[in-house]
């Protein structure tokens, strides 16, 4: 499903959106009309920004088959995609910490799910 990125689309899911203090997008015109409170837009140029959340969204749907795509492997349960995602995210996070200290040795993130 394609959202078109028009005002009356738009602020609609900004106001249920948290809340925050900065709002970061491209440069659409549209962004401008819109009303964010508190915070307010910025624009990031180019994709300096963005590369990170990119690569990092890439690396979770790689490894949880159910961010991979919508029509098979989704989670019905929000409480089982959240506890997924938290599983993965400690054991990345410790494969990380392991390969700074040993960039040499192999490591598999399934070895780091349990402490």
């Amino acid at each position: 499903m394609v959202v078109e990125r028009t005002y009356e689309t738009l602020q609609p899911i900004l106001d249920r959106s948290p809340q925050a203090q900065r709002y970061y997008s491209d440069d659409l015109s549209v962004y401008a009309a819109l009303v964010y409170y508190p915070g307010h837009p910025l624009t990031a140029p180019g994709k300096t920004q963005t590369y990170s959340v990119e690569a990092d969204n890439s690396v979770l749907c790689h490894y949880l088959a159910r961010l991979a795509r919508r029509s098979r492997c989704f989670s019905r349960c929000l409480r089982a995609l959240w506890t997924a995602i938290k599983l993965f995210v400690f054991a990345w996070n410790r494969r990380q910490m392991y390969k700074r200290r040993y960039p040499t040795y192999p490591a598999p993130i399934q070895d780091f799910v349990y402490p």
